[in-house]
């Protein structure tokens, strides 16, 4: 596939997958439990929900590697499988794709606070994300994808340690925001403008938000970084802020909703679209169908 770089200079605008856990929950992953023990020992489940986005239309999937930092695995007594679960998940959607979709490595925060707010060490969260990208570009992802961070240093760490190892590969950045009477902060306080800033300073390629809010809010986070930055903007919203029902957690905002908002977010220049928690191959189908529709 072309690099993705050079199709965003061209004000192209490319789909991405929706959320993974839903779907591996749906596949038995209990509450509490580590995602990435399917890489491990059910690949075949992470080759499915990857046909099933590439069926929808996407053309970015995600690894299960959003904790599968040394850091993050250590909570489970995982982190001596830091290689084979980043190189496995790689290798699954791989197999699902082909060269039909970029495979793009996710990396999330490591749940560490850092110096002087916690006790890790800046070296030790760069040390720990270098091991698990070195992973994802040895196994051949084609982007990664720093996501959900809330921490502008541990994000500006996490690009580093992706430049360090490549200075080329396609990085995307994406913090979670909320709504305040403010305006829209991270929990540790950064505005969309500072991050917009510091992300792009670090050496991001691509930057945006994902998660911790509805398409609603997610507009108005959208257009704040469009007044930040030049660079392509990328939204992964939720499928609306969860309600606790009596046959579990459910998502309110329909594939339709989702995609009638999709569009508000491509009038505003938006370039990379996908959904997180709540949505499903539904979502990024009725969001193919309208960017298919406006071509």
């Amino acid at each position: 596939m072309e690099n993705i770089l050079k199709r965003l200079q061209r004000n192209e605008i490319i789909l991405g997958d929706g959320s993974l856990g839903t779907l591996l929950m749906q596949h038995g992953l209990k509450h509490g439990d580590p995602p990435e023990t399917f890489n491990l020992n059910r690949p075949q489940v992470l080759e499915e929900i990857a046909s099933l986005y590439l069926d929808a239309g996407a053309e970015i999937i995600t690894t299960n590697t959003f904790g599968a930092s040394r850091l993050r695995l250590q909570q489970f007594s995982l982190e001596g499988q830091v290689d084979a679960i980043n190189r496995r998940a790689v290798e699954a959607v791989r197999r699902a794709v082909g060269r039909k979709a970029y495979v793009s490595g996710s990396v999330g925060p490591t749940a560490r606070l850092i110096q002087p707010l916690g006790e890790t060490e800046p070296e030790e969260i760069l040390s720990c994300f270098q091991q698990q990208i070195a992973a994802l570009l040895a196994a051949g992802a084609d982007m990664i994808c720093i996501e959900t961070m809330t921490d502008l240093r541990e994000a500006t760490l996490a690009i580093q340690a992706v430049r360090s190892l490549d200075a080329r590969i396609p990085t995307m950045a994406t913090m979670t925001f909320g709504k305040t009477p403010r305006g829209y902060f991270t929990v540790m306080g950064i505005s969309v403008e500072s991050a917009s800033m510091e992300l792009e300073e670090a050496g991001a390629d691509i930057i945006g938000s994902n998660c911790g809010v509805g398409m609603d809010a997610m507009i108005g986070i959208a257009r704040e970084f469009k007044r930040h930055t030049l660079l392509p903007v990328a939204v992964q919203s939720n499928a609306g802020l969860p309600v606790e029902t009596d046959s579990g957690i459910e998502y309110p905002e329909s594939a339709d909703y989702f995609a009638s908002k999709a569009a508000e977010l491509l009038d505003l220049g938006v370039q990379i679209i996908g959904g997180c928690c709540g949505s499903g191959p539904e979502h990024i189908r009725a969001i193919r169908k309208l960017m298919d529709a406006r071509l």
